[in-house]
């Protein structure tokens, strides 16, 4: 079932320094929300409506209250408590532990390279790669919802479908491949982490076929609908749930329409798709990059 959810960002804080981060300007500026602030925000979105709720940025899990902010949402009656995470964390199953008795009832891990030492090297982490495997082996054990958010970047969207394969081997409930956003990290370092969306979708379909087989929900994000001809159903914004995100200076009521009115970018010649009134185009700094000629009117 789909709940209303809220997205709380409790910190700016990170054990990984990743190339395609986009909010690696607040990491220094914002200190983590205290208990008490957390609990107000969780009042106020639960007063809106909200009966999901994910925890999220940058990395929630080195925020010291995160079990009690955790304990709190499932008190007041939150339905789905996610935790999206980098997961070097998770290799500690008694944490894991915590957070399941605590009231987390998904978990969202990030691993964006099916090589280690690529990984290592875009996070900027030693051994994350196997912290995040290990976390990923954990949760399987403790039957845990597992729904996997990795980031497409120049780097790694050759590796997509030896990544699938290994997600599911590993049994993860779902996974996403989202197109990098470029902002902050990633629009400094957007001649080595932003790759051609055309050039990607080989790999993609490749990893989308492998996931339809294994019937293992998949999906891609940022991705227009002219680009993914016969793989609709696996465009990511068509399942998004509606959601409020709680960002460090304002509170975002829809994130949906925050992503039609502020983030993503269309064309005159969008007009003539017959995707026009569903499709939510790309980020809007991609055609500063690459233009628009690789996306046709349907």
């Amino acid at each position: 079932m789909s709940y209303k959810r809220a997205d709380i960002k409790v910190w700016f804080a990170c054990n990984n320094q990743c190339d395609f981060c986009v909010q690696w300007d607040k990491r220094k500026k914002f200190k983590q929300r205290s208990l008490e602030e957390i609990k107000n925000i969780l009042d106020r979105e639960y007063k809106n409506w909200a009966k999901a709720l994910v925890f999220t940025w940058w990395e929630p899990t080195i925020h010291t209250k995160l079990i009690e902010s955790v304990e709190y949402a499932k008190n007041i009656w939150y339905k789905q408590i996610q935790i999206q995470s980098n997961w070097t964390r998770f290799q500690d199953i008694d944490y894991v532990k915590k957070l399941i008795n605590a009231g987390v009832t998904e978990f969202s891990p990030a691993i964006h390279w099916f090589k280690p030492e690529t990984h290592d090297k875009q996070v900027k982490h030693p051994w994350a790669w196997q912290k995040v495997v290990k976390g990923i082996i954990n949760l399987r054990k403790l039957r845990q919802k597992i729904i996997i958010n990795s980031v497409i970047t120049k780097s790694n969207y050759r590796e997509i479908p030896e990544l699938s394969a290994l997600l599911i081997k590993l049994w993860v409930s779902q996974f996403q491949f989202a197109f990098v956003h470029i902002l902050w990290s990633a629009d400094k370092n957007k001649d080595t982490v932003v790759p051609k969306k055309s050039n990607a979708i080989p790999y993609i379909k490749k990893w989308l076929d492998l996931a339809k087989k294994h019937k293992i929900p998949a999906f891609t994000e940022a991705i227009p609908y002219c680009l993914m001809q016969w793989y609709e159903e696996s465009i990511a914004e068509q399942i998004i749930p509606e959601m409020s995100i709680s960002d460090a200076e304002e509170r975002v009521d829809s994130y949906s329409e925050y992503r039609w009115t502020e983030w993503k970018s269309k064309r005159e010649e969008c007009k003539k798709c017959s995707k026009y009134n569903i499709c939510e185009w790309p980020w809007k700094e991609y055609p500063e990059i690459y233009w628009w000629d690789e996306f046709k009117p349907i």
